[in-house]
């Protein structure tokens, strides 16, 4: 990096996006500043706006993860009308280089640099558990998806898109959804609708009889002791621990599944459900007895992730 540049940084979700800069690679933490997506018509008007906080600092590069799909060189955030483009970003920051990433995917780049609180193991490895190099973020939150991780032996990181909340449930998931549901149950489907927010929100309307809320207002209600919200969270923990041991056989993150999202983060206070769920299978149980389980904590994942990801 020449002298006095720097890279800029930012994790846009539909709430707010989080600017930094980073300089001679890491994060500048007293650079980090969050605006209210409310407040500005896009985001290029954030982007000026910081630029100009900060002293209109020389960019060298600019790697933007967003809450939303990425095709080729745009994106367009799920929950806001914002679009993006690496030609806009290189014009109003001046970098020869721009980049734009899903948030799930800097969440994966962003692995290989937790550990301690940050990484939030709730499960060792076993003492002689080989690594492979893979890792795999499970994030549930507002929707659902899951993110892949290879390191590869010269040191690169290869992070694997996908569409995970969007496929159908497996059987040994849906068959004790259905009994604890009945017959109600087979109308939720897919991964998302389950284990999303709003999935969460449904799986407790269904259970009590009473219309559907938000996810944040069943985790408050069970946080007071209301006994019905705690059975629907052990609920969704058992099935989130039986879905997770699928991914572990598909994915073997033998360095480590690491769960994200506020809902699943729900489960690490569950986590003696969640395991006993994970492990329950006797079929192929090494794999599983030999992964990992951790639990994003690092607010700032996803921008160490962007860093990773333009380097």
């Amino acid at each position: 990096m020449g002298a006095g540049m720097a890279i800029l940084l930012a994790d846009v979700g539909g709430t707010n996006a989080r600017m930094a800069l980073a300089r001679d690679g890491a994060l500048d933490t007293g650079a980090i500043t969050r605006f209210r997506g409310d407040d500005h018509a896009t985001f290029d008007d954030v982007v000026v706006k910081y630029l100009a906080q900060q002293g209109s600092p020389r960019i060298e590069a600019v790697c933007v993860a967003v809450a939303g799909p990425v095709w080729g060189d745009e994106a367009r955030l799920t929950n806001r009308d914002w679009t993006f483009s690496e030609a806009r970003l290189r014009a109003l920051s001046g970098a020869p280089r721009a980049r734009l990433i899903n948030d799930l995917i800097a969440l994966g780049y962003a692995t290989p640099a937790l550990d301690g609180e940050a990484a939030g193991f709730l499960r060792a490895a076993p003492k002689g558990a080989l690594s492979n190099g893979q890792r795999l973020v499970v994030n549930a939150g507002t929707g659902f998806n899951v993110c892949a991780v290879k390191v590869l032996p010269e040191g690169g990181i290869a992070c694997l898109e996908s569409e995970e909340g969007h496929t159908r449930l497996p059987q040994s998931v849906a068959e004790p959804l259905i009994a604890a549901l009945g017959e109600a149950g087979r109308a939720i489907d897919s991964v998302e609708e389950l284990f999303a927010g709003r999935g969460l929100a449904r799986l407790h309307s269904m259970r009590v009889g009473q219309p559907q809320g938000r996810a944040e207002t069943v985790v408050e209600a069970a946080t007071r002791g209301d006994d019905m919200a705690e059975a629907t969270l052990a609920l969704y923990a058992r099935l989130f621990g039986l879905f997770c041991r699928e991914l572990a056989l598909r994915f073997m993150p033998m360095d480590g599944l690491f769960l994200a999202g506020s809902v699943a983060r729900s489960c690490t206070d569950r986590f003696g459900i969640f395991e006993c769920a994970f492990l329950s299978d006797p079929l192929m149980a090494r794999i599983p007895q030999a992964v990992p389980v951790g639990v994003i904590r690092d607010d700032m994942a996803a921008l160490h992730g962007c860093l990773a990801a333009i380097r």
